[in-house]
């Protein structure tokens, strides 16, 4: 299957022409919202997926258990069981709706994914988790290790962020694409996220935006692994969204047979 992330400038369009077999959206937007758009895809046969941003799993303060009992409520409601996070914090003492990274250290794996275990404990089923970008990071351990241990110590899922390991690589180094997935349990993923990234020269850096369409080498890892493993991949894009004509040839391209 391969997905695309719904987002409000698709509000008006006639979605009957986006040639997506699922989509995904931040539960954060909707459980307290009209879910009309979200039951009319389910009902033409296009499932829902939910990727949220605020629980803040590397964060500090408590969890917000009531929000997770809220998105089990909207999970219930949209019959889906797939609702992933990110391996990252969000804000302790606001919401800032912005990814930090955590430290790649061993106390990180046990404490996070002990915060990991309470939301599974509430939602009665497991979450996945994404592995983000980072700009800056500290630990004893390499990114594919620490995700890896907290995956298996959580006993989580996750969701594979292709283009993530590639802005990561191309800033700081470390696992190439390739060598970042054959460090992962591919039985533990979801299914895979694909995006595109842009170079800031006001940072030196290149910068997870999701505003351009899909570098080859990641196009061609989600083929790839779409292919050997059967894994959906989900395409997002959140800014400058471009029209349905552009998302759809993007769409069409992850369809493509791999070139690996």
């Amino acid at each position: 299957m391969i997905g695309l992330g719904y987002r409000r400038e698709m509000s008006d369009w006639e979605m009957s022409g986006v040639q997506a077999d699922f989509f995904e959206v931040a539960p954060e937007n909707w459980v307290r919202r009209d879910r009309g758009p979200l039951h009319e895809l389910i009902a033409a046969g296009r499932p829902v997926y939910l990727h949220g941003v605020s629980l803040n799993l590397g964060g500090s303060s408590p969890l917000n258990l009531d929000f997770v009992r809220a998105v089990r409520e909207l999970m219930a409601d949209l019959n889906t069981s797939v609702y992933s996070d990110h391996l990252a914090a969000s804000g302790d003492a606001h919401q800032l709706y912005d990814l930090f990274p955590i430290p790649f250290t061993q106390a990180e794996v046990v404490r996070v994914s002990d915060r990991i275990r309470q939301v599974q404990d509430v939602l009665g089923q497991r979450l996945s988790i994404e592995n983000t970008t980072w700009y800056t990071n500290i630990g004893e351990l390499s990114e594919v290790d620490f995700l890896s241990e907290v995956a298996e110590r959580a006993d989580c899922g996750i969701v594979l962020d292709l283009n993530n390991v590639v802005v990561n690589h191309k800033n700081h180094g470390g696992h190439d694409l390739r060598g970042f997935v054959q460090g992962i349990d591919l039985q533990r993923v979801s299914y895979l996220h694909v995006a595109g990234h842009e170079w800031d020269e006001r940072f030196g850096l290149y910068i997870d935006t999701h505003s351009e369409p899909v570098e080859r080498v990641t196009a061609e890892m989600a083929r790839h692994l779409h292919q050997t493993q059967g894994l959906a991949v989900l395409l997002e894009w959140d800014n400058d969204v471009p029209t349905m004509d552009i998302l759809n040839k993007e769409l069409a391209c992850l369809r493509l047979s791999s070139t690996m």
